[in-house]
């Protein structure tokens, strides 16, 4: 008797959730890069040697940077039976690197001749960042329309519940498999454009300085 009960209690819920699906739009989805800065100074404390699996040197310098994402979902709110429709437009989306610290070590006199060449190492890891962005530029659009028009009409029993709808649909958004995908696409990218340029660098520049 249990099941029947609970049955005939949902059912008429589902039914007003399909109502919303008459409403489903394919979503727009607008992508920004953030505004980036670089900050650069000398290392409190002398860096040590960087010991890689398969290689090893002398820290002179790094670079750390922070990775942003903001969706901004635009949505419409329909009138439904005794509540409301909340259906998806698209997104506006910002995403990508906001700020970049380059720390370079303290054994290297600010504006020296090692300084500089120190400095234009790591410019070259900031531009490995940036590059990141612009080629996968149509994947990035790609994964976060794909996430978006997976999302489905929800119906609102009252104006009261919409934010707390939202909040779940942002949530389902960050954790979306093509999301996690992308994030994965974006790391492995990270990790080997930046040891191409430490392997392959030898440090000509600052060897120039003694």
């Amino acid at each position: 008797m249990l099941k029947k009960i609970l049955f005939f209690i949902l059912l008429p819920f589902a039914v007003l959730a399909d109502d919303c699906v008459q409403y489903k739009k394919t979503p727009f989805v607008n992508i920004k890069n953030p505004e980036w800065t670089k900050t650069v100074e000398l290392s409190d404390d002398p860096m040590d040697e960087y010991n890689g699996k398969y290689f090893s040197f002398k820290l002179h310098g790094i670079t750390e940077t922070s990775f942003m994402e903001k969706y901004n979902i635009d949505f419409n709110v329909i009138p439904e039976r005794d509540g409301y429709c909340v259906i998806v437009n698209g997104v506006d989306a910002t995403v990508g690197y906001e700020n970049f610290l380059v720390k370079i070590d303290r054994s290297h006199k600010k504006d020296s001749c090692s300084y500089n060449a120190v400095l234009k190492h790591e410019e070259k890891h900031i531009d490995a960042y940036l590059s990141i962005l612009r080629d996968l530029a149509p994947d990035i659009k790609n994964s976060i329309f794909n996430a978006m028009n997976s999302v489905m009409p929800i119906y609102a029993p009252d104006m009261e519940s919409i934010d707390l709808l939202l909040d779940d649909m942002y949530k389902k958004l960050e954790k979306h498999p093509e999301i996690v995908l992308l994030h994965q696409k974006i790391n492995a990218a990270q990790e080997i454009r930046n040891k191409r340029i430490d392997q392959d660098e030898d440090n000509y520049e600052l060897k120039m300085c003694d």
